[in-house]
């Protein structure tokens, strides 16, 4: 930095300016982005200055006001493999489109990586560059494996899945970048079910686009964002077990699996569970006593109701004083809270408290009640009352009484 701020001075010895290019700038110090700060205030006319960075936000702000800011986005892979064709046509070599796009999807938007490829591809193949020569080269994984495990997955094929696995496998493929594959496959069907096969937004080939649409229609989305939630799941277990195969094929294998087949030991318990229970204990209809129940004799039996809970359980009591009976249907009482009382009602959906409220109810008004409790903005907060309950139940206990009110 001491001895660009030196000769950052001198006029240029040839061409009209004296260009700079900085490549990854924000690697920089704080003292060198001080030190540059003055030159690019009070910059000579014959000096230009370039900083290319992948991270804009770890430079100062300082620099970040005195640059005109341009920022380059990744060319897509369609447009690359568009490039390339032009290349080979000009140099007369003699290359698959496939090989293109698999160039194209390798380099992930940089055209100079691309170019770069190709070039090596062709000093090896020198005749002929072949799909076959880029997967073995770059370690790819074909296209046609990611359908065909994928026609396994939907087939509910474990075995064949798992062939198919480790037959990429033998072939030399890394597991890392199969699983990376498989991933990104997955999200390609959420698209092409999503956009109806918008090569677009795929970034494929058109007909690779029309075999994700097709094949996404066996799917459902949810089915889709199952075997996503797994297979990135895949890369923490293999953290665990510092292996990627074995967590991969539990994956697939998990996938794979047809939940629809019960087991026989599942089914036993099933049969045995039905033979346990006699014919008079299912279920029943409410009687027909719970209609005759209306939403005005819960409201007028609603004081009585708190106050025997209370001798039960007054915490429960306390905050189920908050809430009101909102609507009755058959034997399902619905208590709705004011929207800031929503603590109350997560207390109150506890097993153990909503058992108890329902034995309170039913005793109370003689008739089998279940519970439902939810928040509402009609309910309004009875902070006067609030604590009414809960004090009234403290001096039964202890013998108290009221001295005074604020």
């Amino acid at each position: 930095m001491r001895s660009l701020r030196e000769n950052v001075k001198f006029s240029p010895v040839s061409g009209k300016f004296k260009i700079y290019i900085i490549d990854e700038v924000h690697m920089l110090s704080v003292s060198a982005f001080n030190a540059l700060l003055k030159t690019l205030e009070e910059p000579p006319e014959f000096v230009k200055f370039i900083f290319a960075t992948t991270h804009p936000d770890k430079i100062p702000s300082t620099v970040l006001s005195r640059c005109q800011r341009l920022d380059f986005r990744r060319i897509s892979a369609v447009e690359i493999a568009s490039q390339l064709e032009k290349i080979v046509k000009s140099e007369k070599i003699a290359v698959d489109k496939d090989v293109l796009f698999a160039i194209a999807k390798t380099s992930d938007g940089a055209l100079r990586d691309a170019e770069s490829i190709l070039d090596q591809l062709v000093s090896f193949s020198k005749e002929k560059v072949s799909l076959k020569d880029v997967i073995s080269i770059l370690g790819l994984v074909e296209q046609e494996a990611l359908f065909e495990i994928t026609d396994k997955i939907i087939q509910k094929d474990p075995k064949r899945a798992l062939d198919l696995l480790n037959r990429i496998i033998d072939d030399g493929k890394d597991v890392n970048v199969f699983l990376n594959s498989l991933i990104e496959h997955f999200r390609n069907l959420m698209i092409a079910k999503v956009s109806k096969g918008d090569a677009k937004l795929i970034d494929l080939p058109q007909d690779i686009c029309q075999r994700l649409l097709k094949q996404s229609q066996a799917l459902s989305l949810e089915d889709i964002f199952t075997a996503f939630n797994v297979l990135v799941n895949t890369h923490e277990m293999s953290k665990r077990m510092d292996s990627m195969r074995i967590p991969l094929e539990v994956s697939i294998v998990r996938l794979s699996h047809d939940r629809k087949v019960q087991s026989p030991l599942s089914k036993e318990k099933e049969a045995v569970k039905e033979q346990a229970v006699p014919a008079e204990e299912k279920p029943q209809d409410p009687p027909e006593s719970v209609m005759n129940i209306t939403l005005d004799n819960v409201k007028d039996a609603w004081k009585n109701i708190l106050d025997s809970l209370s001798r039960v359980k007054i915490s429960a009591a306390t905050y189920l004083s908050e809430g009101e009976p909102f609507k009755l249907s058959g034997n399902l009482l619905t208590i709705a809270f004011p929207k800031s009382h929503s603590l109350h009602k997560e207390s109150l959906e506890r097993r153990e408290n909503r058992e108890i409220i329902e034995k309170n109810l039913s005793e109370a008004l003689n008739v089998p009640l279940r519970v439902s409790f939810m928040l509402s903005a009609d309910a309004k907060p009875r902070s006067e009352d609030s604590g009414n309950t809960f004090i009234r139940s403290v001096m039964d206990v202890f013998g108290g009484r009221v001295v005074k009110e604020d």
